[in-house]
């Protein structure tokens, strides 16, 4: 019977104070916060945690106690996001449009400066820098030299310098 009791005064409870608290919560953090049921919940939790422990010893009212629990609960909520948004990283600036116009133009330079280059010129360049061999791989596969992959290279990029600056 007793059981049953406590029982029916916990509902009455949650009943009578979880629309208070809702309205506190929700004032307090935004009517759109996908987290203000959770927290309300949690709030709940604890008044009925601290009730069966006996923490409330009846002092003030219950509604107090209440009050007292959910402020404490939504500042906590509010130092806990504040806390995790000060280490958040920033967000990058948008790239300017001038500079990024500038790279898609200079990319275009170096593509047609490459394609305007002989095929052996063009082969040590891709086997070099987009397939990433070593000189000695480049040498093995084109049957020459690393010194001469490393002329090819070298003279195919001073190629292209030129071309890029007229």
């Amino acid at each position: 019977m007793n059981a049953k009791k406590k029982e029916e005064d916990v509902q009455e409870l949650i009943t009578r104070y979880r629309p208070i608290i809702t309205f506190r919560v929700r004032k307090a953090l935004g009517a759109q916060n996908p987290e203000a049921e959770d927290l309300v919940s949690e709030i709940i939790s604890q008044v009925l945690e601290k009730i069966k422990s006996g923490e409330f010893r009846g002092e003030s009212s219950l509604g107090t106690f209440i009050y007292t629990i959910t402020s404490r609960r939504i500042v906590d909520y509010i130092r806990e996001k504040t806390r995790v948004m000060k280490y958040a990283p920033v967000p990058q600036a948008y790239p300017d449009p001038q500079e990024t116009l500038e790279t898609v133009e200079a990319s275009q330079k170096i593509k047609e400066a490459i394609r305007r280059l002989k095929p052996k010129y063009r082969q040590v360049l891709y086997l070099y820098y987009y397939q990433e061999l070593t000189r000695e791989e480049v040498a093995q596969r084109l049957g020459i030299s690393s010194r001469k992959v490393s002329e090819l290279v070298n003279y195919a990029l001073k190629l292209i310098r030129k071309e890029i600056k007229l």
